[in-house]
């Protein structure tokens, strides 16, 4: 079975089970209404708990041997290598997921060159309209958090920025790390006068898309500094830093690099050993990045008939600010009756037993309202006019 996810992917996979509370000081931190982060309150991060979702009804289709191919996100690659291996096990069939990030699995999927995308960006309407086999569902998969993650000697986990401070830094306003504004959010941090050297994506982002929608809501001094039309997005025209590929491109720069300031998935900042940053949400608080505050970025929001929405910078009090959510991309119309039941088959696993794993791997599962409406886009999916789930 073809693998395509490289060896950092499967390095992390190895790696992820040190979870959101990995830094025992950091996992029993949380926030205040104040914005002040306690010495001993309760813990949010670290106390959830996996529970198996209600069973989506969609019955297991008999195509033990189907072989299907996707392509996207670097975001949920640990999370599919998991899913694909199980997958394997469970049914015999095969799903190679070739992690070249959002953009590229976008630009697959339209062209009709893989049976699904992976994205934390939704497609566009004109991607839509452009996409050679007819309509594309958005059906989500997961959510998970984007973290400012950063290497300064001497710095612990738990440093706290604001929105605008990340675009001012990101933006080149804000060019070391003793600066009087990151000083005053970490007055006991002791920062050094020394550069911060940032690190932003290569590649066509989902990643960069949600990080830049937050810092969109937030800076005020992003949205000065770049033009409306290319203030958000999967690639942006970054006025400063250094640049990698995928979430494990932008890991290892910051990783080698002292005092780098990056932005990625919490899987990797993680497995890297990258100190993460707690960031202030809606409410005031700055909160840490972990599947508790990720799940409670994902309550009680909009969602369109189209499941394209966003997390960003949502209201709760303990909401993580820089949530995301993962996209499978898929035709509604099929034209190999075998790859459909395969297709069919392996989204429904991610929504059932696939939602299971996903905690253990810093990603927090679907609430049950978006998993509802998950299944019901699988059950549109359709050959010949005749739907596939049954």
């Amino acid at each position: 079975m073809k693998r395509a996810f490289g060896t950092t992917a499967l390095f992390l996979v190895v790696l992820i089970a040190a979870g959101c509370g990995s830094d025992s000081k950091s996992r029993s931190q949380t926030a205040t209404k104040a914005g002040a982060i306690q010495s001993d309150p309760t813990p949010i991060c670290g106390t959830g708990e996996d529970t198996r979702p209600t069973p989506s009804g969609i019955a297991k289709l008999d195509e033990p041997s189907g072989k299907i191919s996707g392509a996207g996100s670097t975001f949920i690659a640990p999370l599919m290598t998991v899913w694909s291996g199980e997958f394997q096990q469970t049914t015999g069939a095969e799903v190679s997921y070739d992690s070249v990030g959002s953009g590229a699995g976008v630009a697959r999927i339209g062209a009709g060159s893989v049976d699904f995308g992976a994205s934390e960006a939704p497609m566009t309407d004109a991607e839509l309209a452009a996409a050679q086999g007819g309509a594309i569902l958005h059906v989500p998969l997961v959510f998970g958090a984007v973290t400012p993650a950063y290497h300064v000697t001497g710095q612990k986990t738990g440093l706290k920025f604001t929105g605008e401070v990340l675009g001012k830094i990101f933006t080149g306003r804000i060019t070391k790390w003793n600066d009087p504004e990151l000083t005053a959010l970490n007055p006991k941090s002791a920062l050094p006068a020394i550069p911060i050297v940032v690190v932003h994506r290569s590649d066509s982002s989902g990643t960069t898309n949600v990080f830049t929608d937050y810092l969109t809501k937030t800076s005020p001094t992003w949205v000065e500094t770049l033009p409306a039309a290319k203030r958000v997005g999967r690639e942006v025209p970054w006025p400063v830093g250094n640049a990698g590929k995928g979430n494990e491109g932008v890991a290892a720069v910051v990783n080698q690099t002292e005092g780098a300031l990056g932005y990625v998935e919490l899987t990797y900042a993680l497995s890297s050993g990258l100190q993460v940053g707690f960031v202030k949400n809606k409410a005031g608080n700055f909160v840490q990045p972990c599947v508790e505050t990720v799940t409670a970025a994902a309550r009680d929001i909009a969602i369109s008939p189209d499941l394209r929405f966003d997390l960003t910078d949502t209201p709760g009090i303990d909401a993580y600010p820089i949530t995301g959510t993962t996209w499978a991309l898929v035709y509604e119309q099929q034209k190999d009756p075998t790859k459909a039941k395969t297709v069919v088959n392996f989204l429904a696993w991610t929504l059932d037993e696939g939602q299971t794993k996903a905690r253990a791997h810093n990603y927090a599962p679907l609430s049950p309202e978006v998993r509802a409406l998950a299944i019901d886009q699988i059950k549109k999916i359709t050959v010949s006019g005749t739907p596939v789930a049954r």
